[in-house]
């Protein structure tokens, strides 16, 4: 509607207006977003993020991990965001699929660059994730963590690399937890994979320069995404010099602007967006 009183007042008839219209849509960059599902989870803020600066989001869930989760799926969360982010203008689509498939990086850029167009960032967000100490762990536990994980990871990323042909303003944004730092207990399989990611990183951003892509990874630190417990939650804000829990929109910010073009000269860094936390 808005568009259309703006052509009337220049002279343009409605039509051209929507040609107008529909030639911004195309100019706008296209991210893509995995592990989104609740609404009130790290993916759905970062899909915030990036549709404030402008961005369409294509964004990927599979609800049946979290419904096999303690904490259970939001089933109407991911319809709900996509209304939320195309009543903020933007366009937005989304993928249910399992990013375990060796098959799924190809599908997810194919199913973007069909519905939205060749995308110009990645934020590879998704994560399995369950307690494996090291007196539960086996080789099923360390498959399922290295298929999604690194695998899928991985097979994403360069996916986009091959396939990105821009010259630059390409970004990739890996997420990890901070395993560099120090240990997590009852973690093993999703420490030793995320570990992993944040090697590939390194290695990969310095392979996609010349392609204008950069790589970066972030991490966000304890964040409250509703599966703390109240006792943990007490426990962990004695850690953070703030006195609160991380929240999703804190990590969100920070790549949001990895995403944009002011941070076309940042690439190998695993960043810690973390409000000092420190292990005890």
């Amino acid at each position: 509607m808005d568009g259309n009183k703006s052509g009337n007042i220049s002279g343009n008839t409605p039509a051209s207006a929507n040609r107008s219209a529909e030639r911004g849509k195309e100019d706008r960059p296209v991210a893509v977003v995995t592990g989104v599902s609740r609404r009130i989870g790290i993916g759905a803020a970062i899909c915030r993020a990036l549709a404030a600066k402008n961005m369409d989001v294509m964004f990927t869930t599979w609800s049946a991990f979290d419904r096999a989760m303690p904490w259970g799926a939001d089933e109407e969360g991911p319809d709900a965001i996509v209304r939320e982010l195309t009543r903020s203008g933007i366009r937005c689509e989304r993928l249910e699929i399992d990013q375990s498939d060796p098959g799924a990086a190809k599908r997810i850029i194919d199913e973007t660059e069909n519905r939205l167009g060749f995308p110009a960032v990645l934020v590879n967000n998704a994560a399995y994730s369950v307690n494996d100490g090291y007196e539960k762990l086996d080789a099923a536990v360390l498959d399922a963590h290295y298929a999604v994980n690194m695998r899928g990871t991985a097979l994403l990323s360069v996916e986009f690399g091959r396939r990105f042909s821009r010259g630059s303003g390409g970004r990739i944004i890996n997420m990890t937890s901070g395993q560099s730092l120090g240990p997590m207990r009852g973690e093993i399989a999703y420490a030793a994979t995320k570990a992993a990611v944040e090697a590939m990183t390194v290695t990969l951003a310095a392979e996609l320069a010349p392609k204008g892509i950069t790589v970066n990874a972030v991490n966000p630190g304890p964040t409250d995404t509703g599966w703390m417990t109240e006792e943990l939650r007490n426990e962990l804000a004695g850690q953070f010099p703030f006195g609160r829990i991380g929240r999703p929109e804190d990590a969100a910010r920070l790549i949001a602007f990895l995403a944009g073009e002011e941070s076309e000269w940042i690439t190998g860094q695993i960043l810690h967006s973390e409000g000092g936390f420190r292990l005890k």
